[in-house]
């Protein structure tokens, strides 16, 4: 058995402390409750009190002093083994977070208990639904493959997202946000309260924008959220409509290495290399860390999505409760490139005649497309005995993706017209699930857990891909997930839990697209152990994990490339994440917090194949075999500490003072173990001045502060790297570096 090392993390974002006093140390995660107030079932996106899951929950309140308009992922930031990143360097535009490690496609996220990755890619892409955290009630992460729940399988965490709580008093907001880069939020929102016992309405506009720390990394972000609801002593009816639309200056290339050391020697031999013009050669050596490759005015993602959901929920007798929920989501738009020299025959066209000459190349500018439909439909009936909780489950959904890519400008057009496509191709999925989890009490100190999933997936795609390169895929999958697990209360301030989850999960678009003729992707499967400890006492609270996640067939980036250029992922046979996770909560004094988290962790790949390709006579592929290597974007440490001190309390005044800081460890960028392929490790310190108090006109107004990285430290979060020979190795580091010192500043009115 491999060697396990363990980490340790500390958890809980203080804020939710204040907001929910002393108490919030001791919260208690129930699927739903009922609220004798508003005579209604109240639904909740947390796991059962007793569940053996390794989870954090947060309240709208505790995220709220950290909302200035920032994507959600760094909202999320100082949770434990959580690490996020910004194409654009300041948090708004695309950015993404990787938990225990584990990328973006593989963290399910829900909202509302409706999927929210992208089916085809299993990502989820925040941009398209910015400010969200305005209209989120209450977030639990889980950690490792956690409990039941639909879409993709976690194979590093789940994210459920709720927002189906809403205010019983009359209510209305005005934000205003401004900052560094030019950034600017400005959001609006209403609420009914209770209307005649049973009506509930509330709605949100938002709008962000943002210059970007990069350059031309411009975000033009608008969203909406509206939801209203019926409900009765019995049952509630509750439709939820959101949505967003986004444009953003795209900053995906990120930064040469050579550029973010100055390395002017070096830049020249990239620019080389990558055939650079000498536009693109003079904005690379006249730029600085902010270099940003595209220079095209208009080279941007434009994209809308909008979603609709209904959730029905019946209390038939005092211990069962019936859930049903549909919903559609309709996502469209495209990103637009420009490209030089670009030949007609790689769109499908013909080579013009003009006065006599063959023209082989021409600039232009085109259009990706992505048009897609993802619809259907959850249920959940739960039974609340005094014994067994009960839970049977499940869903049907389906996703019609439509992929196509069109010509909107030729600098020498002949005969083709402007709309002109060059691929299209669909991708159709059908996913159906069911499972049952149960909770049963051997004894008021003991209890028993059980969850058992069954989900089919069922994926077609054929066409043409945007190399013009037909393909033809179907693949059929059925999938067995059980979880179990025993808790063990031996008092009211303790909990101990043991637990074992099997998880599956299905390639992506680009493994099914891209995989060579005769190398069919295959399923991963996810092995995870998880133990903890947590004890909570009346000024604090303190818990210990440990984990071990045993992946079979894994898919790892290898260096290898398609027939087209693109990356391959191949499955490894077996590789693992094993750590330990600590998180504490400390009222120490009067007015201060303390909570932090540090996470310690071994990830590693057994062997695998790395593929080089030598360009220096024929295209030649060379197989390097590696053994025992840490696994790519894993850092071994990850900490985040806050301290805050609630400087004034009083009915009507209160100023709160934090010192946030998050250190992530070294990660490597592919999955060799090259120290000259990596990220290096980072400490950034950030700091929040919170004050509320009442006027006469305005039941509230809060001014919120955040200053991000106080000691203006010079550091990059994510990137990419390839390697390959020309006479000589060659080995290109892309780097995407963050903000220095920046800030923002909120004024929140509350009416």
């Amino acid at each position: 058995m491999q060697r396990v090392f363990f980490l340790a993390s500390a958890l809980m974002a203080a804020q939710s402390l204040f907001s929910q006093k002393n108490t919030a140390l001791a919260d208690t995660l129930v699927p739903f409750r009922w609220d004798s107030e508003k005579a209604a079932l109240v639904e909740s996106t947390r796991s059962g009190q007793n569940d053996p899951v390794t989870a954090v929950n947060l309240t709208a309140d505790s995220i709220a002093p950290l909302n200035a308009g920032q994507d959600l992922p760094f909202l999320l930031r100082f949770t434990p083994s959580l690490v996020v990143t910004s194409d654009a360097g300041a948090g708004i535009g695309y950015t993404g977070l990787w938990i225990r490690g584990s990328d973006p496609s593989r963290i399910n996220v829900t909202l509302n208990g409706i999927p929210l990755n992208d089916p085809e890619s299993h990502a989820v892409y925040w941009v398209n639904i910015p400010d969200f955290a305005s209209s989120t009630d209450d977030v639990q992460i889980q950690r490792g493959a956690g409990s039941s729940t639909h879409g993709a399988g976690a194979f590093g965490g789940t994210i459920k997202l709720g927002t189906t709580g809403f205010k019983a008093e009359p209510h209305a907001l005005v934000n205003n946000t401004f900052g560094s880069f030019n950034t600017r939020r400005h959001t609006v929102m209403l609420g009914s309260g209770f209307i005649n016992n049973h009506w509930n309405f509330e709605g949100r506009l938002s709008k962000i924008a943002s210059d970007g720390y990069v350059d031309r990394a411009t975000s033009d972000l608008r969203s909406y959220f509206l939801s209203g609801g019926w409900f009765g002593e019995k049952s509630s009816l509750k439709a939820v409509v959101f949505g967003g639309k986004e444009i953003t200056y795209q900053a995906w290339n990120g930064t040469p290495q050579s550029r973010l050391t100055g390395d002017t020697e070096a830049m020249l031999a990239h620019a080389a290399n990558e055939g650079y013009s000498d536009a693109q050669l003079e904005n690379l050596l006249n730029s600085d860390r902010r270099y940003n490759f595209y220079l095209y005015e208009n080279e941007v993602d434009n994209y809308a999505q909008d979603h609709y959901q209904l959730h029905f929920t019946h209390r038939p007798g005092e211990h069962i409760a019936i859930n049903l929920s549909g919903h559609y989501t309709y996502g469209r738009g495209y990103f637009e490139q420009f490209r030089e020299s670009q030949n007609f025959e790689d769109y499908g066209l013909q080579n013009p005649i003009i006065g006599g000459d063959t023209i082989a190349t021409t600039d232009l500018i085109r259009r990706r497309w992505l048009d897609n439909d993802f619809y259907g439909a959850t249920w959940s009936v739960h039974y609340q005995g005094n014994r067994l909780e009960l839970t049977w489950g499940g869903a049907a959904n389906r996703y019609d993706g439509r992929h196509f890519g069109e010509i909107s400008w030729m600098e020498t057009a002949a005969e083709v017209m402007p709309g002109t496509r060059y691929y299209a191709n669909d991708g159709n999925k059908t996913d159906v699930n069911s499972f049952v989890k149960a909770n049963y009490s051997l004894t008021d100190k003991w209890m028993l857990y059980a969850d058992m999933q069954v989900r089919n997936v069922d994926y077609e795609t054929a066409g043409i891909d945007n190399n013009r390169v037909p393909f033809d895929v179907t693949d059929k999958l059925t999938f067995f997930n059980p979880k179990g697990g025993v808790t063990w209360l031996p008092n009211s301030q303790m909990k101990v839990f043991l637990s074992h989850s099997v998880a599956n999960r299905e390639p992506v678009r680009s493994d099914y697209v891209d995989a060579p003729a005769g190398k069919f992707p295959l399923p991963e499967t996810l092995n995870d152990t998880e133990a903890g400890i947590e004890r909570t006492g009346r000024k604090y609270r303190v818990g210990l994990n440990f984990y071990h996640m045993l992946y079979k067939n894994q898919l790892v980036l290898t260096g290898a490339l398609s027939d087209t250029g693109s990356p391959l992922r191949t499955n490894a046979d077996r590789s693992y994440r094993a750590g330990a996770e600590l998180e504490w909560a400390w009222n120490f004094f009067k007015n201060f917090i303390w909570a932090g988290n540090l996470a310690i962790s071994r990830n590693r790949i057994a062997s695998f194949t790395e593929t080089i390709y030598d360009y220096s006579v024929d295209f030649e592929a060379m197989e390097i075999e590696h053994r025992d290597t840490d696994i790519s974007f894993s850092p071994s440490v990850i900490a985040a500490n806050q301290l805050i001190w609630q400087a004034i309390k009083t009915e009507k005044v209160k100023l709160e003072l934090a010192a946030m800081s998050k250190y992530v460890g070294k990660q490597y960028l592919d999955n060799t173990s090259n120290a000259g392929r990596s990220l290096d490790a980072y400490l950034v310190h950030d700091a929040r001045l919170t004050a509320d108090f009442s006027l006469k006109s305005v039941k509230s107004v809060q001014v919120n502060l955040l200053v991000n990285n106080l000691t203006n430290i010079l550091y990059s979060s994510n990137g990419y790297t390839y390697s390959y020979i020309f006479d000589d190795p060659i080995t290109e580091n892309f780097y995407y570096p963050q903000a220095g010192l920046h800030f923002l500043l909120g004024i929140n009115l509350r009416f």
